[in-house]
């Protein structure tokens, strides 16, 4: 009898994020559910889709009839909720079975931005200076700018624009309302560095391994902040999208590989990753490599970022997808 892996993921309702006209992030999710849904049948395993909606009681009782091998975790959490997708992850590692990806602790701490910047900078790797802020706290503002403002617990370049780059005080005041109200509290508020930007994917539980190496490169006019925006990731027709380019392998030296194979990999085992996660990073003006966010579980479809890297590197989109289940079974 087959192996049977059971695809949990979010079925899409785009309620929030369609308010903001962000919805095509969030849909995407079955992109990548249908692809990693007919590898795993190329593979040879017996395959089953599980969409979820809320409440979490519903779900909990949907987990409990599962009858499956081993999980295959595509859940990014409930529209407007991010915070479910640790949540989700809890419950399913708790069913005993083997699971793919991030534990439900890194997720966590991915998801608290702050929390995250924090661990990097306690345990020296560097990380572009930050404050947690909201519309009552504005008067504590002590960074230099340019500053971007970013949703504190969001993925997906949810809530980044054109307008997430400022350079005073008025633009600060006014993006840090917009993203507080549209995203609830805090926001975070970073020093913008404008260096080369460069995100890989780890894979591995005890002996992670790095992916190839991507680099974002913008050809965007002056006057536009380089920063990979919503648009630039969801909006085919924006200019952002268009000339917003991912390079894989990127072209550094190989002193520039090793400096970011170290730092990725030491985030990597820092927040307790364990499966595949991406790390982003960016150089500063004296070109020092810093870390600006981790994505546990990040997106698999073919062409993004991870199943790019893992081409480069020398998988097949199936022995990529292979690799994953080989690795929740490892954790056993």
């Amino acid at each position: 009898m087959p192996t049977r892996v059971a695809i949990v993921y979010n079925e899409p309702i785009p309620a929030r994020y369609g308010a903001m006209h962000e919805e095509k992030a969030i849909l995407g999710v079955l992109d990548e559910v249908e692809a990693a849904y007919h590898a795993l049948e190329e593979l040879g395993y017996s395959v089953a889709r599980i969409p979820l909606v809320p409440p979490l009681e519903q779900v909990r009782e949907q987990l409990k009839r599962l009858e499956a091998d081993v999980i295959f975790n595509l859940f990014e959490g409930f529209d407007g909720e991010p915070k479910t997708e640790a949540i989700m992850a809890e419950m399913l590692f708790g069913l005993g079975l083997p699971c793919t990806g991030c534990p439900p602790a890194t997720i966590a701490l991915a998801q608290d931005k702050a929390r995250t910047k924090s661990l990097l900078e306690i345990s020296g790797i560097a990380t572009p200076k930050y404050q947690l802020l909201s519309p009552a706290t504005l008067g504590t503002f002590h960074l230099s700018y340019p500053c971007i403002v970013k949703p504190e617990g969001e993925h997906a370049s949810h809530g980044l624009s054109e307008e997430s780059v400022v350079y005073d005080f008025a633009p600060l005041e006014k993006q840090l309302k917009k993203i507080s109200q549209l995203f609830g509290g805090q926001a975070l508020v970073e020093e913008f560095i404008d260096g080369r930007e460069f995100n890989t994917t780890v894979m591995g539980n005890r002996e992670p391994v790095m992916l190839c190496i991507s680099e974002i490169v913008y050809s965007l006019p002056p006057d536009m902040p380089r920063v990979l925006t919503f648009a630039a990731k969801w909006e085919p027709d924006s200019l952002y999208f268009e000339r917003t380019q991912a390079i894989c392998p990127a072209s550094i030296s190989d002193a520039e590989r090793e400096c970011i194979a170290r730092i990725a990999l030491a985030t990597f085992k820092l927040l307790g990753c364990r499966g595949y996660a991406r790390v982003d990073m960016r150089t500063d003006g004296a070109s020092q490599i810093k870390v600006l966010e981790v994505n546990p579980n990040p997106d698999i479809s073919p062409g993004m970022g991870a199943a790019r890297q893992a081409e480069s590197s020398g998988y097949s989109y199936n022995q990529f997808i292979a690799r994953i289940v080989q690795l929740a079974l490892e954790r056993r």
